[in-house]
């Protein structure tokens, strides 16, 4: 499974991935099949068979996890100048508006560090470290909110269609009276 942009898993999963292997190869010294392994731990033969080759030639060693395949553009040290800048808002930063979006943090990203990172690795070094999707509400400035209310109160009882009363019905799509 590949992880582009600088993604990847996290330290548990990292961790819980190991403790699979760990336990294949635990199974391996027993003298299990690739296939039995392969149902207890719920994973494929595939990745049983790539264990079972690494562990002959290594031992649980070669099983054991090598860490991150790459380390991130922004150490967590750049992350925390990146939060409070953040913070500051996108008017202090030169920005019109209050609205953060991934190229405005793409840019002072750019300015600030002097790195550049895809908007998809932005977003996720974003959410991994707390930061969620937010879409402003849009509102028309003119909106009344009086009026909004006295139109649903008075108006729209009259306009709503009736809803059909209970009666009994027809099986029949045809003919819905003949019963």
């Amino acid at each position: 499974m590949r992880y582009p942009q600088g993604g990847g898993l996290t330290a548990e999963r990292q961790a819980f991935r190991e403790r699979i292997r760990m336990d294949a190869a635990a199974m391996f010294a027993a003298g299990q099949g690739n296939a039995l392994v392969a149902k207890q731990l719920r994973v494929s033969v595939r990745s049983v068979q790539r264990w079972r080759c690494a562990w002959q030639e290594g031992g649980e060693s070669a099983l054991r996890s090598q860490g991150p395949a790459s380390r991130p553009k922004l150490g967590e040290p750049l992350v925390a100048v990146l939060e409070a800048e953040l913070a500051k808002g996108p008017v202090a930063h030169g920005w019109s508006d209050q609205t953060w979006t991934l190229s405005r943090i793409k840019t002072l990203i750019g300015r600030r560090f002097h790195k550049t990172m895809t908007l998809s690795a932005i977003a996720q070094m974003l959410h991994r470290h707390g930061f969620s999707h937010q879409v402003p509400a849009r509102c028309a400035t003119e909106r009344d909110e009086g009026a909004v209310t006295g139109w649903v109160k008075d108006t729209w009882p009259q306009v709503e269609t009736p809803r059909r009363r209970s009666m009994p019905g027809s099986s029949s799509r045809t003919r819905p009276a003949s019963r």
